[in-house]
């Protein structure tokens, strides 16, 4: 947020491709009067930009369901629920308190295609949008959607209140002082959790250390909860979709291992098929082949996971960021029905936190960039390291995916900058390291940049 228009979110930029967002859907709703669901986080900037959004879209005629202090989640069941022609969720997700963001969503509740992106963008350079005459101006009708969203999640399939409940559980609670510090605790209190420890759970805005839920930013959850010897810590961003586990000894429970566990539960009781994106960890395929479903790796993305979920039917799916994807519940990363479903299998399994991460397989992330000098052919680069392991199976689905018997190495190119991203996972975390320095190596060598 702040400074010059273009150069950043500016209140004018935020109105420029609010009313270019609502012009798309108007067009293809035949310029009908069309309804739009919009809720933010709680960081600084969202209350502002809030009335931007939603007076904008006034302007434009729009009707506006307006969440407020809400998820991205829960903007995104409101949708379909409120028959609307779409969504904007106000959030910057995981990044820091100065940065904030436009998530546009489709009729379905569902992120927007690239082609209708590029469409917004195209719209608010030409300057392609048309307000509504005085009579025609739209209206806004605040609706708190927290209690509907919480009996969407209850009435899930798999969810069990009962053993949850007669689980007595103890659990310590980091919402980063964003919208999770409302959701998650009434969630839990829903689901019959027993006790929860409140940590940083007011919805200010002033996040006490940085948002996103990695280990080197949970050591403050991580000692409430061995203070209070609870079963668990679990941790939240600020729009809450995604979610992240400390175990009962302080350690983390690993943000890859929550789709894998939640899969594990899911597949156990409904076989089927799985999918997150190419820099997810292995485990989830060993976890689908154990139950004898197929598991497919897709693009890294949300809008790409959920597309390959649907062309493969699966039941479970999600990124290795922590985000779960129950399409019970709907197309979307869901840290609320994540979170019931891996309550349910905890209370169900009777294991301590770090007993159940060591019973699915284990591997070890390695997570690496290389800095390219600006107008290198990073597709022509990537194209010579193929050439180099012919028996590594090669996925270049989302970049160049090298798949070995114990491992594998995934290098992305940014889009935006020059630089390729190397992921590469192992059973051991020393190796892991290892093979993304070895191809790290090889990538500098092809393209003659000197090793440090």
């Amino acid at each position: 947020m702040g400074g010059a228009e273009g150069d950043g979110l500016t209140p004018i930029d935020v109105v420029k491709f609010t009313s270019s967002f609502c012009s798309m859907i108007q067009r293809g709703a035949g310029f009908q009067r069309v309804r739009i669901v919009v809720g933010r986080d709680a960081r600084i900037s969202g209350s502002m930009m809030n009335a931007l959004v939603c007076n904008t879209l006034v302007g434009m005629g729009a009707e506006v369901i307006d969440t407020g202090l809400s998820t991205t989640p829960t903007v995104e069941i409101a949708v379909p629920l409120e028959k609307a022609h779409a969504g904007i969720i106000i959030t910057a997700s995981h990044n820091p308190k100065q940065w904030n963001a436009l998530k546009l969503l489709n009729a379905k509740g569902e992120f927007i295609s690239a082609e209708e992106g590029q469409e917004v963008l195209r719209l608010a350079e030409e300057g392609l949008v048309r307000f509504a005459e005085i009579d025609q101006l739209g209206s806004v009708t605040a609706k708190d959607y927290l209690a509907i969203h919480i009996e969407e999640v209850l009435t899930l399939p798999f969810v069990d209140r009962e053993a949850i409940a007669a689980a007595g559980l103890n659990v310590a609670v980091d919402a980063v002082n964003s919208t999770g510090g409302i959701f998650i605790p009434a969630l839990l209190d829903a689901l019959g959790v027993k006790q929860s420890h409140l940590l940083y759970c007011d919805p200010n805005g002033h996040f006490p250390h940085n948002p996103e839920p990695l280990p080197e930013h949970l050591q403050d959850i991580s000692q409430l909860v061995k203070e209070n010897h609870c079963h668990m810590g679990i941790v939240v961003d600020p729009d809450v979709d995604r979610l992240a586990f400390v175990c009962e000894d302080g350690s983390v429970f690993g943000e890859e291992y929550t789709l894998v566990a939640v899969a594990d539960y899911v597949l156990s009781l409904q076989p089927g098929n799985t999918v997150s994106n190419l820099s997810s960890t292995r485990a989830l395929r060993d976890v689908t082949i154990k139950h004898g479903g197929i598991y497919t790796a897709a693009a890294v993305g949300e809008v790409n996971v959920v597309e390959a979920m649907k062309a493969t039917h699966a039941v479970i799916g999600g990124e290795g960021n922590g985000g779960v994807i129950y399409p019970a519940a709907h197309y979307g990363r869901d840290a609320l029905a994540g979170l019931a479903l891996f309550l349910s299998l905890f209370a169900k399994k009777k294991l301590s936190m770090t007993a159940l991460r060591d019973s699915y397989p284990r591997y070890e992330i390695s997570k690496n960039k290389i800095e390219l000098q600006p107008g290198m052919d990073v597709d022509n680069i990537l194209a010579e390291v193929m050439k180099l392991y012919p028996d590594a199976e090669i996925s270049t689905v989302d970049g160049v995916k090298f798949d070995f018997p114990e491992g594998w190495v995934h290098l992305r190119k940014s889009n935006t900058e020059p630089i390729v991203r190397v992921i590469a996972e192992h059973t051991d975390k020393a190796k892991a390291a290892e093979l993304a320095e070895q191809v790290i190596r090889s990538v500098k060598e092809i393209a003659g940049i000197a090793m440090v």
